[in-house]
């Protein structure tokens, strides 16, 4: 499967790679995550339409939109309030992604998984 450019900060790119390791064997999306770490491009010039993390993201998976979720940590997550963690398959997908990237994986059981990134908005620095 072909997969689109993902683009990642060079802090992020540390910490994500030390706790996809962490989470092998242990969290659905570690192995997805540690793959995409190691084709990402790493650069500190992101653009704003690129999924950090704690980025606010719209888009769609298997016919559905999904509105207003958040790219977190594990610590962080709650898939009912919208908050997705980076170590699940979708999150992992997500990372790195820009608006209108389309990107697909295999699941667990060998089924085909894909998703469009529609919207991203990045956090308000506090």
């Amino acid at each position: 499967m072909s997969k689109p450019n993902i683009y990642i900060s060079h802090d992020d790119h540390e910490e994500l790679i030390d706790l996809a390791l962490k989470a092998l064997g242990r969290a659905p999306g570690a192995a997805l995550l540690l793959q995409e770490m190691q084709r990402a491009t790493v650069t500190d010039a992101l653009p704003a339409n690129v999924v950090t993390m704690n980025s606010s993201i719209d888009f769609e998976r298997g016919g559905h939109h999904y509105r207003d979720f958040r790219l977190v940590y594990p610590r962080c997550a709650d898939v009912t309030d919208g908050r997705i963690s980076i170590l699940t398959p979708v999150g992992a997908a997500l990372i790195g992604l820009a608006e209108g990237a389309m990107i697909s994986w295999l699941g667990p059981q060998k089924e085909a998984q894909s998703l469009t990134v529609l919207k991203v908005r990045q956090p308000v620095a506090t």
